[in-house]
């Protein structure tokens, strides 16, 4: 309720078309049903268990207005936060647009301001991250108001125009629940047209939970391999290699048929990952093949093998008899 009323409180009336609250077929459909009494409120239920990714693209099909803004439940907006979206929008429609996302306090809700000198990153696991401002970066930077260009958006909060999400596909609704979702939009944005900015002079508060307060039925490391292996598959060419190499669990692991992605990406024309490591992100290193080598790891008798069961993500290392070998060899990187 609480990101309901910021939104309603600190949004000018005339610049909020409606509100879609989409209930995931939580335990008590009454509250869906009395928020949607709400003036410009639209409750829509699941009849079963979506997650994220699904409800959000039913939430965008019934919305009637140009532009879409997405939030997600635990945020508070603070003043003046959506004109600067929106601006950057109406020039150009190409542009997914975020605000910097503060930190509200899970115990306390105390409001903390991030900095406004981060962008989205990432490493070859397909892992986000904040990262600062290169020097250079901050140099060319002479008015701090001025959109920061990211590689990656951290996929909670972002405005785009309506047709320019139609057009891109949407999401990929085969993705389960949530995790990943924002690594392959922010590549298929950048690769097919568009680009994506973060707007200093829009904040929304952001409480970051310690845990996730609802269920993943394949487990929370699974359903993230499959969403990246899916992103990996369709999106980075080549280059998807560097992401089995330091993601192994994902080596094997099922993630669904991506042909209609496939042949999405096919139809926009899109760029190769290649382009996207050279024009959008060039700072993040490329492995060279002289940092891995394959092997066994001995000390004396003993070799160095891996553990993991099904619903770990990382294996566990340890110390065994060579010719008693369990588990699978450890590889040196």
């Amino acid at each position: 309720l609480s990101s309901f009323f910021s939104v309603l409180n600190r949004t000018p009336v005339h610049l909020v078309h409606e509100i879609i609250l989409v209930d995931d077929f939580s335990d008590d459909p009454d509250d869906c049903r009395l928020l949607g009494q709400l003036p410009k409120v639209k409750c829509l239920r699941n009849g079963r268990r979506e997650g994220l990714i699904r409800s959000r693209i039913r939430g965008a099909d019934v919305a009637k207005a140009g532009v879409l803004t997405f939030l997600d439940s635990h945020c508070e907006v603070n003043k003046d936060w959506l004109l600067p979206l929106l601006q950057r929008i109406k020039e150009d429609p190409t542009r997914v647009v975020s605000p910097i996302i503060d930190i509200i306090n899970l115990d306390t809700f105390a409001y903390v301001a991030a900095s406004s000198d981060l962008r989205g990153g990432f490493d070859w696991s397909l892992h986000f991250k904040w990262e600062q401002l290169s020097p250079e970066q901050k140099a060319k930077r002479l008015d701090p108001t001025e959109p920061i260009k990211t590689p990656i958006i951290a996929g909670g909060l972002f405005v785009i125009d309506k047709a320019w999400f139609n057009h891109l596909g949407k999401y990929d609704s085969a993705m389960d629940i949530w995790g990943g979702e924002n690594f392959e939009i922010s590549f298929r944005v950048w690769m097919c047209g568009g680009s994506l900015e973060i707007i200093p002079c829009s904040r929304v508060g952001h409480v970051f939970r310690k845990k996730h307060p609802y269920v993943f039925p394949e487990g929370n490391a699974n359903t993230y391999i499959k969403n990246t292996k899916r992103t990996a598959e369709v999106w980075m060419d080549e280059f998807k290699q560097y992401y089995y190499a330091a993601r192994p669990a994902a080596q094997g692991r099922p993630y669904g048929n991506v042909q209609s992605r496939v042949e999405l990406r096919k139809k926009l024309k899109c760029h190769s990952f290649k382009w996207y490591l050279e024009n959008v992100y060039p700072e993040l290193r490329i492995p060279e093949e002289s940092l891995y080598q394959t092997g066994m790891i001995r000390q004396r008798q003993s070799c160095l093998e891996s553990h993991k069961s099904e619903d770990q993500e990382l294996p566990i290392l340890s110390l065994n008899r060579c010719n008693s070998s369990k588990g699978m060899a450890a590889k040196a990187q």
